[in-house]
């Protein structure tokens, strides 16, 4: 499936969470321990700008994350972007940008944010979520594939295990180094 298609879904996932988010919420931890709900959604639309960039073969600057105090109007328009970028001819082909990885895994890393990151604000918020099967499958491969580097990188924590009833999904959650039956 197109990852344009992919990045759609993931999007039709994420913004029900986001809007939901209420201004009370905005100093809840979440799962990604170095960042508040607030950090966080500020992380997620910087992520969801700067890969429209690589998506065009341009370099993104992720050498600070800026404050967005228009989050809530910019979700919606900014993700469309996101999806409309990666639908360009040729997006997905090469090398995307100053990452300097194949366009294929860089489109892969913006669907594994826009996915996990959408899990992380609404478990901080009391909200609850899944992922598009399809989406879960591409994410999931992209977590097997990615899994020590990504660590190294500091992408993800170290795994976690898991507990034996564990979803599928929890199970990626665990690979990232979440607790998948963490609560608000």
């Amino acid at each position: 499936m197109k990852l344009s298609v992919l990045l759609d879904r993931a999007r039709d996932h994420a913004l029900p969470v986001i809007e939901n988010i209420a201004d009370d919420d905005l100093t809840r931890p979440t799962p990604c321990s170095d960042y508040d709900v607030r950090a966080l959604l500020d992380h997620l639309l910087h992520v969801v700008v700067e890969f429209q960039k690589l998506a065009a073969k341009q370099d993104a600057d992720f050498s600070h994350t800026p404050s967005y105090p228009d989050w809530r109007a910019q979700y919606p328009g900014e993700t469309a972007k996101l999806v409309e970028a990666w639908a360009q001819p040729g997006a997905d082909e090469g090398i995307a940008g100053s990452m300097k990885m194949p366009a294929t895994v860089v489109g892969g890393l913006v669907l594994l944010d826009l996915t996990v990151h959408a899990w992380d604000l609404a478990q901080a918020t009391g909200q609850s979520f899944e992922p598009d099967p399809e989406v879960f499958t591409e994410v999931s491969n992209l977590v097997t594939q990615m899994g020590p580097m990504a660590i190294e990188m500091n992408v993800f924590k170290e795994p976690v295990e898991a507990p034996q009833d564990a979803s599928a999904f929890e199970e990626l959650l665990a690979a990232t180094g979440r607790d998948p039956r963490r609560s608000a």
